[in-house]
């Protein structure tokens, strides 16, 4: 045996030690005693519960924290961790589990939630006999997959053997209140069963990130100092570019981050329904449904209303062919009033219209500035939403109806996940066409205000070079200064074959699979329904032709990125 005395000398056990060297080693033994104090089961924890996070957009992770605080404040321990950062493994080792989750897509899982859910899936997934559990779904009523990750995840923890501690609860767009009750609720019966004896005062809660004052229920009101178009007067889109004054507000952001918009119904849109429903003389009305309820996208409760309501019209004949795209394709371009207008006589009144009416939602939308490089404001990337007489909400909103004097209520909503590496030696590769763009302009100009040496390699297209090159002249000089190291080109339409940014992936397939081996950092913003699928084909293509090893070993190479959190995505 052999001591370290504070020296970092090694001696042998039965020397004679000096009056020093003995009184290090009863220091060191007392440290040890005290340390076994600080542990003993009366200070420890009753109980640590693992809260595991699925998240897209970052609500998830706010209510972890509080999930995490109330537990420490009930004698409970609490940590957070994001699911794809679980295995089967530790999760059976786990005692008491929460799952918060959102869902993205077609009922799918969030980005750092896939892993998880494919481990979880596979027939060698341990049994969980031992681990309590309960899940929060994060959604929105208005899609048909609603809490759909909440619900797998849920299902396929009972089914592994888990036992639930409190029933799941799935939560709308309006999430804080349910989320707080559930959360309560869960604690509660941790404390029950556990007999922790913390108070469960908030004033005794694990300190929380510092939140902004200015949230959903109280924008800041914010004054637009820019709407620049970036596309040409003769393109078939219509790209804007805003910035927003942060004045007096006290947000800060970081790139990567998105800011929710809160927008107001179109007025000639407000006053067409109120006609219809003859009600145009009805001033607190026409304030609601301008400032408070959703009349461009019809909820699933008022299309089944109205379809039990008009049996003979045109929506209930598409609904009975029970094809979910085929009605999809109906209603692009519909809005309520239409859908009245649909179902003549036997459409509803105002009184019995208005709670198939849904709150008016913020829009959330990527930053495409850097706080480095743009202090004191927030700018946006934003296409304009507009088919014959319908119009995108917020996207038209600010394009048309926000003058010099008035105000935008916004708010930040974080996304940690999606961010430039903290090494500013580390490659990035950026896959961004259209309006995706927007987050890696703010990540460029990031790069360019730290003085990062990192390469960065953008991938940017649309349809027409001539009309839609956004931000051409801001690329052309971060290429001359060096910053933007490689830029690859796709307009899918100035040639007689589409060519599109997976296109331009695979020809440089040997260099982009080199930045991969050099450690570089794969990012994805944009069309979460084909473009984010064709590229993540496109990777896992490159990948396997490069290594020559197979299907199974590039899926499980794009899998370490994932888990290293160096291919990721800002879909929608």
């Amino acid at each position: 045996m052999t001591v370290m005395p504070p020296t970092g000398t090694l001696i042998p056990a039965d020397a004679p030690f000096s009056a020093q060297q003995e009184s290090w080693l009863a220091g060191f033994i007392a440290g040890i005693a005290a340390a076994g104090r600080r542990g003993t089961k009366s200070d420890a924890p009753a109980a640590t519960i693992d809260v595991l996070i699925g998240t897209q957009t970052g609500n998830a992770e706010l209510v972890a924290e509080d999930i995490v605080a109330g537990a420490r404040a009930r004698g409970l321990g609490g940590r957070a961790t994001a699911l794809d950062d679980v295995t089967p493994e530790a999760l059976a080792a786990m005692s008491h589990v929460v799952v918060v989750t959102s869902t993205y897509g077609e009922g799918e899982m969030p980005d750092n939630a896939g892993l998880f859910w494919e481990a979880l899936q596979s027939d060698t997934a341990p049994r969980l006999e031992g681990v309590r559990y309960s899940v929060l779904g994060l959604g929105d009523r208005g899609y048909d997959d609603f809490c759909q990750a909440a619900k797998l995840i849920d299902t396929r923890l009972e089914q592994l053997g888990a036992t639930r501690l409190h029933e799941r609860v799935d939560c709308d767009v309006d999430f804080e209140e349910p989320a707080a009750e559930w959360t309560t609720a869960v604690l509660d019966v941790l404390v029950a069963e556990t007999g922790a004896k913390g108070t469960g005062a908030a004033a005794e809660a694990a300190p929380k990130k510092q939140r902004s004052q200015w949230n959903k229920r109280t924008p800041y009101p914010s004054r637009l100092t820019t709407n620049r178009l970036l596309s040409a007067p003769h393109s078939a889109k219509e790209i804007r570019h805003y910035e927003f004054d942060l004045g007096d507000s006290g947000i800060t952001y970081e790139a990567g981050d998105a800011l929710a918009v809160v927008p107001v119904n179109d007025p000639r849109l407000v006053g067409e329904l109120l006609d219809h429903l003859g009600a145009s003389g009805d001033r607190a009305t026409a304030e609601l449904l301008r400032t408070e309820r959703e009349i461009r996208t019809p909820s699933k409760e008022l299309i089944a209303d109205l379809v039990e309501r008009a049996p003979s019209s045109e929506l209930a004949a598409v609904v009975a062919h029970g094809d979910r795209d085929d009605l999809d394709s109906w209603l692009w371009g519909r809005d309520v009033l239409d859908l009245l207008r649909d179902a003549g006589p036997k459409a509803p009144d105002l009184a019995e219209l208005l709670p198939f009416l849904r709150p008016l939602q913020a829009r959330q939308y990527s930053i495409s500035s850097s706080p480095l490089a743009h202090p004191g404001s927030i700018h946006l990337t934003i296409a304009s939403v507009r088919y014959d007489r319908y119009e995108g909400v917020a996207s038209t909103y600010l394009a048309d109806r926000v003058g010099e004097d008035s105000t935008v209520g916004i708010y930040l909503q974080p996304n940690a996940a999606f961010s430039i590496p903290a090494d500013d030696d580390a490659p990035m590769i950026m896959i961004g066409p259209g309006t995706g763009i927007a987050p890696f302009r703010g990540f460029l100009h990031e790069r360019a205000a730290r003085g990062a040496s990192g390469r960065n390699w953008l991938f940017f297209g649309d349809q027409h070079r001539e009309t839609d090159f956004v931000y051409e002249d801001e690329l052309t000089r971060l290429q001359k200064s060096g910053v933007l190291s490689e830029l690859d080109l796709a307009f899918s339409r100035d040639q007689a074959e589409k060519v599109y940014v997976q296109t331009r992936m695979r020809e440089r397939s040997a260099e982009l699979y080199a930045w991969l081996e050099e450690g570089a950092s794969v990012y994805v913003c944009g069309d979460a329904s084909r473009m984010a699928k064709d590229v993540e084909a496109a990777l896992l293509g490159i990948i396997g032709e490069q290594r020559g090893r197979g299907e199974d070993d590039a899926a499980e190479y794009l899998a370490d990125l994932r888990r290293a959190k160096r291919y990721v995505r800002d879909v929608y």
